[in-house]
This record gives C-alpha cells, sequence and structure tokens, in this order.
C-alpha cells in the first residue's frame, strides 16, 4: 500500500511539474508573440527560475553576436562585476556542461553551463546553480534548457529584425539621397564654338560628398564650380540641395565673385553653424574679353595649361561654412591670351592609390594635362578615366573622384 501511495504521490509530483512547465511555455510564448520588450522577457526568466524552478544562482549573458562585448542580462545571487572573468570559460563550451565540485573556482555555486547558438555563433550562455529539490534534476534541467533556449533567441530575433529595420531606413536614405545628388549634377555640359566643358563623377558609393555645376549669364559669360562637402549620406545630399539653391540664387545678385563667395559662406554658416564645411571652387569666364576670374576657398587648386605654362589657381580663402565670417576673399583675374584648359577636381583624384599604396598624385596630374591638353574636354576625361582605372587596377576607389575640365578655344 505505502509502495503504492509513493508511486502515485511521484505521479503527481511529474504531473504537476509538466503542468506548470506547459503553462511557463505558453506565457513565454505568449509574450513573445505580445512583442514584450527585452528587459520583459529577462524579468519573466528570472521569475520563472526563482520562484517556479527553485534556482538559487544563475546568471544569463547576451551578446550581439558580432561582437565580443557581453553583457549579464538578469541574474540571481550573482555579483556583475565577475562577468569578465566568467565569459572566457563560457566561450570554451559549445554544448550543455556540468559542473565538477571544485573544477574552476569562479564557477563555485553553478551546476550547469547551458549554451545557445545561432548559425555556429554563441549568443547566450546561462550558468544555473542551486536547485534546491534532486528529484528529476535531468528533467528540470532540459525543461530550463528549453526556456533558456526559447529567450535567448526570441532576444537574437529581436535584435536582427531591429538591424533589418535599421538597414532597410540606411537603404532607404540612400536610395532618396542618390535621386537628390543625381537631379543636382548637371547630366549635360555645353560644347560650343568658343568653349567646351565635360565631367567625371565618380562617387565612393551610390551617394558622394562632390560637387559640380554651371552658370550661364549671357552668351559671352558663364560660370562653373567643383566643390567638396564633408560627410555622406542624406545629410550631404541635403547640405548639397541648399548649396546648389544658394549658389543659384547670389551669383546672380552679385557682381564679384569675392562679394558673392562672402555671401555664399553667411548662408552655409547659418544652416551648418560649422559642423560641416566644403571646399569650393569657381570661376567665371568672359568670352568676349577673353578673361577669368575666380575664387578659391580651400579646394584643392585647379590646373590651368595655356602658352605651354602650367599655373594653380590657389587664391581665395578658407573652407566655407567652416566660419561665420570669411576675411582676406581674394579674386584673381587672368587674361586668356591663347587657348587654355582648366581641370579641376576634387581630392579623391590625387590621392587615389594603387595597390602598392602609391598615390596617383598631384604632379602625375600635372604631367598629364601638360600632355593632353590639345583633346577636347571629353577626350581629355575618357583618356583620364582609362589612366584611373588602369592606375589603381583591382583596388577599390576610397572616396569621391569629381573632374570638371573646360577648354577656352
Amino acid at each position: 500500500m505505502n509502495r503504492e501511495l509513493a508511486i502515485l504521490e511521484k505521479l503527481e509530483k511529474e504531473l504537476s511539474l509538466k503542468q506548470l512547465q506547459i503553462k511557463s511555455l505558453l506565457t513565454i510564448t505568449q509574450a513573445i508573440n505580445d512583442n514584450v520588450s527585452a528587459e520583459g522577457l529577462f524579468n519573466m526568466y528570472k521569475s520563472f527560475l526563482s520562484w517556479e524552478m527553485g534556482i538559487e544562482k544563475m546568471a544569463l549573458f547576451i551578446t550581439d553576436g558580432e561582437t565580443e562585448d557581453w553583457e549579464c542580462a538578469t541574474s540571481i545571487n550573482f555579483e556583475k562585476e565577475k562577468k569578465n572573468a566568467i565569459i572566457p570559460i563560457l566561450l570554451t563550451h559549445k554544448r550543455l556542461h556540468t559542473i565538477k565540485s571544485g573544477e574552476i573556482e569562479i564557477l563555485n555555486g553553478f551546476n550547469i553551463i547551458i549554451p545557445v547558438f545561432h548559425k555556429e555563433l554563441p549568443i547566450s550562455y546561462a550558468v544555473i546553480g542551486g536547485i534546491k529539490e534532486k528529484d528529476d534534476l535531468y528533467n528540470k534541467i532540459q525543461f530550463i534548457t528549453t526556456i533558456t533556449n526559447i529567450i535567448a533567441v526570441a532576444i537574437e530575433n529581436k535584435r536582427l529584425f531591429k538591424k533589418q529595420i535599421e538597414q532597410e531606413r540606411y537603404r532607404r536614405e540612400m536610395e532618396l539621397a542618390t535621386q537628390v545628388q543625381n537631379m543636382l549634377i548637371p547630366e549635360h555640359l555645353p560644347i560650343e564654338q568658343h568653349f567646351a566643358i565635360s565631367k567625371i563623377y565618380k562617387p565612393h558609393f551610390n551617394i558622394g560628398g562632390d560637387y559640380i555645376d554651371f552658370i550661364r549669364f549671357d552668351e559671352n559669360r558663364f560660370a562653373f564650380c567643383i566643390a567638396d562637402i564633408s560627410g555622406k549620406g542624406v545629410s550631404a545630399a541635403l547640405l548639397m540641395a541648399n548649396f546648389q539653391a544658394m549658389i543659384q540664387s547670389l551669383i546672380f545678385q552679385y557682381r564679384d565673385l569675392e562679394t558673392f563667395v562672402f555671401a555664399l559662406n553667411q548662408s552655409v554658416y547659418r544652416i551648418t553653424k560649422s559642423d560641416k564645411y566644403i571646399t569650393f571652387f569657381v570661376a567665371e569666364v568672359d568670352i568676349k574679353n577673353k578673361v577669368l576670374r575666380y575664387v578659391n576657398a580651400g579646394h584643392f587648386p585647379p590646373i590651368l595649361k595655356m602658352n605651354d605654362k602650367l599655373l594653380r589657381l590657389d587664391k581665395g580663402c578658407s573652407f566655407i561654412g567652416a566660419f561665420e565670417k570669411l576675411d582676406n576673399i581674394k579674386e584673381e583675374s587672368i587674361q586668356l591670351t591663347s587657348e587654355a584648359m582648366i581641370v579641376s577636381f576634387t581630392d579623391g583624384l590625387p590621392d587615389l592609390r594603387n595597390k602598392e599604396e602609391e598615390y596617383f598624385g598631384d604632379n602625375y596630374l600635372e604631367i598629364f594635362v601638360d600632355e593632353n591638353f590639345k583633346l577636347s574636354p571629353d577626350e581629355f576625361n575618357q583618356k583620364l578615366l582609362k589612366e584611373i582605372d588602369d592606375f589603381r587596377g583591382g583596388n577599390e576607389i576610397a572616396d569621391d573622384i569629381a573632374v570638371l575640365t573646360c577648354k577656352i578655344y
């Protein structure tokens, strides 16, 4: 009779444990379906182990699966400052591990290590100790392992979902920025009897911070400019859109480039408050009077080839937008006494490197201009593009490259 009662009590206890396990699984599953926060899931895990399973000591460690940073998400009677000492030990285990008495001092009080992996990468470790009731120990450990895996995988899914949303947002932002930039960069530049202009535009990714533009005043006067805007992505594209609007508005208001650049700087500074800056080169050409006027605002000096000589156009001032007021702006005027070619570019061109980590360089660019001056701007740029590709080989372009080539016949 006593034996039958003992068997009955054991069955009732097993049934009670199974019911508790099913109830706990349903509760946690419902919480996951209801998109309970990570903190809420950790609290449920801690409460379940402490109150339902009688666990006296526990620590759950979580990582994002991409870095080596681990955090103690929740714990029972564990000193979190010991995290850095215990993590290297846990990382050596890929399967459920029973801790032997006296195995490692820092693991004293713990009985089992539960690792959770995702695509061969550890995403969570739980160390459990002090299970009060030793009856049906194997079944309890199996269930604790199941709950740990469910919680850890749910947290990992939350992280991956968040990452996917961020990537989608970034993709949309980049698409928008690319569309904005494509609208701002002139698709066609003029080729006329007295002058011709051609461009090279190779952004590092789909969106770059380089900017080029052409402005026509009348049949005898035009201007062109090139700029390098600090930053990338949507913020650079939006600043570029504002910058173009400022240029198109201000350049028709002032008779000289010095005043134009002064006003342009103030307009940019009001938007950026020196958080971003722009290197800028602007030139105005008077075809009738054969005069080139320009201001260089901290930009890489363009190359002027005329009368068998090379001249660097470096007169001007500091960056646009870096300071509230630009002092000592210098506009230089050059008489165009014969056929002339002006090659302006952003720093991505001279900074281009090959596999031997050699730079394309400023000196080589001068040699290239000197040797290919007789070509039309389109022919010049096509040959320069081939030269760029031959030089870099299989090396990726590390920065945006923009070139604006203007020839005065």
